[in-house]
């Protein structure tokens, strides 16, 4: 559990170190949030859909997750190509703990970002409309930032090249983003759309912090939490695995 600690907070102190890091990587989800709040809100209250910034500022606060999250994934690669990872791997101690580590400390500061997101929303006007819920929401913002944190970290373990991974991140992400219901509606949507969001696990995610954040749910509290649990296990399983087969 030491080594976990250790590592956690050593991923911690690699992004807040960075005050430019920390200002950028928040200025995509503050962009989502004026442009298309402000911009569509109107367009959507007059659709008969009430209030967009409610509806958008889960989806908002779960893209802000995602990206953060993933390309965490890249440290790993960073440090494979400057040596940094190979002191790490021929410590005395797993490589299991070493990756739970660096997942964790990914895992916190993807929603630590979004809680930022979060604070930020409050103060254009979004509301939670029963605080009480707040610890949930705080829960799946987590099992969120596991997941994707520990999907970069699998990707990044079979790749060298920093370029490859930003190209093969932003082919998936982006995807996964756009196609889970984040910025529109999955109700009345083409029937090939509505499978599609059905399998990504983002949408089930951004379903769970709508439900509790403004009780808007269109799977299910309970399949929203079954579905990123069991997707978060078996990719912490892979990641372990694949992250266990680099050569140093």
């Amino acid at each position: 559990m030491g080594v976990i600690y250790i590592l956690w907070l050593r991923q911690l102190k690699r992004h807040f170190r960075s005050k430019a890091r920390l200002i950028g990587s928040l200025g995509q989800p503050l962009l989502f949030l004026f442009a298309l709040g402000f911009g569509l809100g109107p367009v959507f209250q007059q659709a008969g859909r009430g209030n967009y910034i409610q509806f958008l500022v889960p989806g908002v606060i779960a893209m802000t997750i995602l990206f953060t999250g993933v390309f965490s994934g890249i440290e790993i690669i960073w440090d494979k190509r400057f040596g940094f990872l190979k002191e790490t791997l021929v410590a005395p101690i797993s490589r299991f703990q070493i990756m739970i580590g660096k997942t964790l400390g990914g895992a916190t500061v993807a929603m630590i970002q979004g809680l930022i997101v979060l604070g930020i929303s409050s103060l254009i006007g979004f509301k939670i409309e029963n605080p009480s819920l707040l610890p949930l929401m705080f829960l799946f913002m987590f099992l969120i930032a596991l997941l994707f944190t520990a999907f970069g970290t699998a990707i990044a373990s079979v790749l060298e090249d920093m370029r490859g991974f930003q190209l093969i991140m932003n082919f998936l992400v982006m995807p996964l983003f756009f196609l889970s219901g984040a910025l529109f509606p999955l109700e009345g949507l083409p029937k090939v759309i509505v499978i599609i969001s059905k399998i990504n696990p983002l949408s089930y995610g951004v379903d769970a912090l709508r439900a509790v954040a403004v009780n808007g749910s269109y799977f299910g509290l309970f399949n929203d939490f079954l579905v990123l649990s069991v997707i978060t296990f078996l990719l912490l399983i892979i990641g372990s695995y694949l992250f266990s087969k680099i050569q140093i």
